[in-house]
Order: C-alpha cells, then sequence, then structure tokens
C-alpha cells in the first residue's frame, strides 16, 4: 500500500448538477487517500444546489468560494439589500438553487459553512482559486473580489503570475476564449480554465483533474455520457493577443 500514488483532483464549476457530479465522481473514483478540491461555484443555475452543498461538506472535500456563493451570502446575510440586486442574483440562477431547499429556505449550517470557504488554495505547484488573480498586485492585496470575479486582466497576462506555480480556476467559461470548443480547457500563460460550461447549452459537460497524473475526466450533465483523456488532448491554448480581440469584437 505504500507505493500507491495520492492523487490530487480539482472539479470545475458544478453549478447544481448533483446528478453529473455523482456520474463524473464515478469515472473518477477517487481512492480514500485522494485529494479532491472544488473551484467553487457549485450552486446557481442547475437544480440541485442544496444537494451539492451537502455532498460537498458532508464528504469533507475542500472548496473555495466562487462568485456564486459571494452573491448568495452578501443577498441572504447583507443588511438593506436593494432589490436590483435581489433581482440580478435570483436571475443569474438564485431562484433555481432557492427553489432546491424544501421549505425554499437557505439552511443557516449551509450559509455557515460558505462563509468558512477560503479563496485560493496553494498546492506547492499548483494554485487554486475560483477567477483568477490581479496582476498588478500581490496576493495579499488582494480580496475575493479579484480571487472571484476577475476576467480579462488575468486572462490576458503576458507572464505567469507565479514563477513557479500553475494556477487552475473557473468562472469563465472555456468555449468564450478564441479557438477554444465546447468540452475543451483553456490554457494561458501561467493559468489553465477548466470551467467547460456544464450548465450551458451548448456544452453540459463537467470537468475535472486529475493533477497528479495530467488527466481529463468529463461527464455531459444533459447526455450522462463521460470521457477520459490525456491533459494535453483537451486543453488549446490561447494568446492574450487574441483574447483582447474577442472581447473587444464582443462590446462592439
Amino acid at each position: 500500500m505504500s507505493g500507491i500514488r495520492k492523487r490530487q483532483i480539482v472539479i470545475g464549476d458544478v453549478h447544481g448538477y448533483y446528478e453529473g457530479l455523482i456520474n463524473l465522481l464515478e469515472a473518477i473514483a477517487p481512492a480514500t487517500e485522494d485529494e479532491v478540491y472544488f473551484l467553487g461555484d457549485l450552486i446557481d443555475r442547475g437544480p440541485q444546489s442544496s444537494q451539492v452543498i451537502d455532498f460537498v461538506k458532508d464528504n469533507n472535500y475542500k472548496c473555495l468560494l466562487g462568485n456564486h456563493e459571494q452573491m448568495l451570502l452578501n443577498i441572504l446575510t447583507g443588511e438593506n439589500v436593494p432589490v436590483a440586486l435581489m433581482q440580478a442574483w435570483l436571475h443569474s440562477g438564485g431562484q433555481a438553487t432557492i427553489t432546491s431547499y424544501p421549505d425554499a429556505t437557505v439552511s443557516l449550517e449551509h450559509i455557515n459553512w460558505l462563509k468558512s470557504l477560503p479563496t485560493y488554495i496553494d498546492l506547492g505547484n499548483i494554485w487554486l482559486t475560483h477567477a483568477g488573480v490581479d496582476p498588478k498586485k500581490a496576493i495579499r492585496e488582494q480580496s475575493a473580489e479579484q480571487f472571484c470575479w476577475i476576467r480579462d486582466e488575468f486572462h490576458t497576462i503576458n507572464q505567469p503570475y507565479f514563477a513557479n506555480k500553475l494556477i487552475v480556476v473557473g468562472h469563465t467559461i472555456t468555449f468564450t476564449f478564441p479557438g477554444v470548443n465546447p468540452g475543451q480547457l483553456a490554457q494561458g500563460r501561467g493559468w489553465l480554465d477548466i470551467d467547460t460550461g456544464a450548465y450551458h447549452p451548448r456544452s453540459g459537460w463537467l470537468t475535472g483533474f486529475d493533477m497528479t497524473n495530467n488527466l481529463i475526466y468529463q461527464t455531459n450533465v444533459f447526455t450522462n455520457c463521460s470521457r477520459k483523456l490525456p491533459l494535453s488532448e483537451a486543453v488549446v491554448k490561447v494568446e492574450p493577443e487574441k483574447i483582447i480581440a474577442r472581447r473587444h469584437q464582443q462590446r462592439v
């Protein structure tokens, strides 16, 4: 038994697709000694957010705070929350989360657990966070606003933020990058995005990354099919200049 190599596995944005998550974990088949991490956005949009939280929490899996968890906490624990902010969250998938609870009320147990989630996890040669980092700031200068929400400033960096760490993120659906098809991963300079858009009708793919063996596991939440392939076959490298050009076209 001493010769068994412990795996480190990270799973992208689940967005309330509990059955898809279970199918993915059946394909990955993590052993007791393996470490499983979640990048956040367990909730919203899919039909079973409360079940996803229960599953991750009850199995003591490590999970990061995502922007959807942050929105939920801001809405449900804040004071004098503007109606427009509440409506924006409900429209962004919050209504599905509320509906996933038997009494349409998010439990205090879940709220307290979500409050405890970290914004990043340092694994040595791999650094996990939900969205990315602000390349112009040191880690100690950044907050959940950067770790949970940042997009273009991070994706278009010309040099890796860390000299010796790969940043693995979710948050931005990979097929929104130029040249990336649904189900493929996106890789930039020092970062790897594994949010393949499980909830999105163009995709349906939920991704798990075996970081120890550079293997990708995927399950489609709509078709229930699964696949396993080397990281090298699943990833598309994207250049900052092309990302900037794509974002400019989208804004025009």
